[in-house]
């Protein structure tokens, strides 16, 4: 679609220009976490910004707005607003001032991104910067919401994975957190509400990680975020086969297929191979420990991927199957019985570096939990396995997660300010907002970040908020290395 960015709003926006007081002359809103309803998480991951500023505030507005003849503009604009709302229902003035200013009359502060930020703390603030366009700061509340909440909360999302792989490889392996980073795999692309969903949430996952098959995660931060990968990690995967491949081999010689691909096709290095195609145990205690020498002599890891079933069971075993069988003992357990390996430095089993285990098939925060624990009771460390993060995970998410609103809380009439607010009598607290000009500051005693609401503009300009786009132009270019570093310092 080439949609005119102009009109990239709810249609009730369309009108609101004509409806704030006479005079009206600056709107000043944020961008707010409200509420939380992920236990144990009270702080979101701030990403998505840049490209926000960089995708629609300047090149869509430039190219399908600025740029464009006025009366190509003004024609599109009228004809979809007539026949919305009816001919000649609305001025379109405004929209034509717009064009010959010839660039957003915005400025928008923010907190760097890959901060931590607590609930009812602003990631940023809005503002006209001349008194005739205020009507355009709440004007963007749509395109900004609905393009910031996802990329936000897929990157706290995979932080929560990432404090929880962490833990359990200190507790595990010890010092070496070096695979943690290719623990976590996003596997989510074909699940997701479009492609410009996956790729935002791709490349936040990539925040924590740099494990995933959503290819077109690293052009978006290459793109918008100055990653270079000939120069850096970005993010990357391994050769995998899929079931068609699978299944194309045949049942009666599927460890011919095994050996075909560990032995012709993929002589060396990893490869991962879907391994439930027909009966997984028959894999796991059959073809391998017959395929054991030429693993163990090979140049590679080869990567066993169980895709069905309860994956806690399959990995760290099902407690109510028959005592000895593979049900019972669970994947890990049965490759260490056929390949054997290390203890860490912390003592917990590690198999030999030759054989691994990834398992991407309905792996939640509360699952991902429930496997390394169950691993580590059995003496096994985290890094036996790799797990999958799906669209289960990054889409099964909502605005409401975290409670994304933008709301404006102060405006000036005839340039003499006045404080604005929200407060629903019928809420329980999560909809009211804070008053006034804002500033969002670091407490001396917690290192958290606070707001304090009701400043002065002295005051509204000291703190973390820092200006990021103002008049069209971009003001600050963040890399995904330096948001990385920012995110990884905060664990």
């Amino acid at each position: 679609m080439n949609t005119l960015p102009i009109l990239l709003k709810d249609g009730y926006k369309v009108g609101h220009k004509f409806q704030y007081p006479d005079g009206t002359t600056l709107v000043y809103s944020n961008l707010t976490p409200r509420k939380s309803r992920v236990a144990d998480t009270q702080e979101i991951v701030f990403f998505g910004l840049q490209y926000f500023l960089k995708e629609y505030l300047i090149r869509q507005f430039n190219e399908q707005f600025f740029q464009r003849p006025k009366d190509e503009v003004m024609a599109q604009y009228r004809r979809r607003i007539d026949n919305y709302l009816g001919p000649s229902s609305i001025s379109y003035q405004h929209i034509a001032d717009l064009h010959d200013l010839g660039y957003l009359p915005l400025e928008i502060k923010a907190l760097p991104e890959g901060q931590l930020t607590p609930m009812r703390v602003p990631v940023l603030t809005i503002r006209n910067t001349r008194p005739e366009f205020f009507w355009l700061t709440n004007m963007l509340e749509t395109l900004m919401s609905t393009i910031l909440w996802k990329p936000c909360t897929s990157a706290t999302t995979a932080f929560q994975y990432l404090r929880v792989f962490r833990q359990y490889a200190a507790r595990t392996v010890g010092s070496d957190m070096s695979f943690v980073p290719w623990q976590g795999h996003d596997f989510s692309f074909r699940g997701m509400s479009g492609v410009e969903d996956a790729i935002m949430s791709g490349a936040a996952h990539l925040l924590s990680f740099t494990g995933t098959d959503t290819i077109p995660a690293i052009d978006f931060l290459e793109t918008y975020y100055n990653a270079d990968c000939e120069q850096e990690l970005v993010g990357g995967s391994v050769a995998a086969t899929e079931h068609s491949v699978m299944c194309m081999g045949t049942q009666n010689d599927e460890i011919g297929t095994f050996t075909r691909l560990i032995t012709e096709v993929y002589p060396t290095g990893i490869i991962s191979i879907v391994s439930d195609t027909w009966d997984f145990w028959q894999v796991i205690t059959g073809f391998l420990p017959e395929l054991k020498e030429t693993i163990l002599s090979r140049d590679g890891k080869v990567v066993i991927r169980p895709d069905s079933g309860d994956p806690v069971k399959i990995i760290v075993g099902d407690p109510d199957a028959p005592a000895g069988t593979p049900q019972h003992k669970g994947a890990v357990a049965c490759l260490w019985e056929t390949f054997g390996g290390s203890l860490t430095e912390t003592g917990y089993k590690l198999l030999d570096p030759h054989i691994g285990l990834i398992y991407g098939d309905s792996i939640t925060t509360e699952r991902q939990l429930r496997i390394l624990e169950g691993l580590a009771q059995k003496g096994f460390a985290s890094y036996n396995v790799v797990l999958g993060i799906g669209s289960y995970t990054y889409e099964y998410v909502t605005r409401d997660t975290y409670g994304f609103a933008m709301k404006a809380t102060y405006g000036e009439v005839n340039h003499v300010g006045r404080d604005i607010f929200k407060d629903p009598k019928t809420d329980d607290g999560t909809k009211r907002s804070a008053r006034g000009l804002l500033a969002v500051h670091r407490d001396p005693a917690t290192g958290k970040l606070v707001l304090k609401d009701q400043c002065t503009w002295e005051e509204e300009a000291t703190g973390e908020l820092r200006s990021v786009f103002r008049d069209g132009r971009l003001l600050a270019d963040q890399t995904v290395n330096e948001i990385r570093t920012r995110l990884l310092d905060q664990l």
